[in-house]
């Protein structure tokens, strides 16, 4: 990499890494807290709402990787190593796509054990 590209990426790392200290510097913290205990079924609540919108955001990405590998392997003309790009494109959205759907059964499975409704 060039010295550019290292410096806009470090510099990109530093404001992410940042970011939090510097909003919590202009709101700064308000004490005593109040509201509410939070509770095993609002946990299981934010959970799945967590694990639907990486399933949804996952699979979306999934398979435009699938569709980009599909246009890649028709575009292809012949030539073997654009083939085998194209190919190993699409098992990698497939693949991902499968992945990503075992974690967010995984993460389902394990919030509701852990408000035992799972059983019940």
């Amino acid at each position: 990499m060039s010295n550019t590209k290292k410096f806009v990426y470090v510099g990109m790392m530093v404001m992410a890494l940042a970011m939090p200290v510097l909003v919590l510097a202009l709101v700064g913290p308000t004490l005593p807290l109040g509201g509410t205990a939070v509770n095993l079924t609002e946990i299981e609540q934010r959970v799945r709402q967590v694990a639907q919108f990486i399933i949804v955001v996952s699979v979306i990405l999934a398979v435009i990787f699938i569709i980009w590998g599909g246009i890649a392997y028709m575009t292809a003309g012949g030539d073997e190593t654009k083939a085998t790009s194209a190919k190993t494109r699409i098992w990698n959205g497939v693949i991902g796509a499968a992945v990503v759907l075992a974690v967010g059964v995984i993460l389902q499975t394990l919030s509701a054990l852990i408000t035992r409704s799972f059983f019940g």
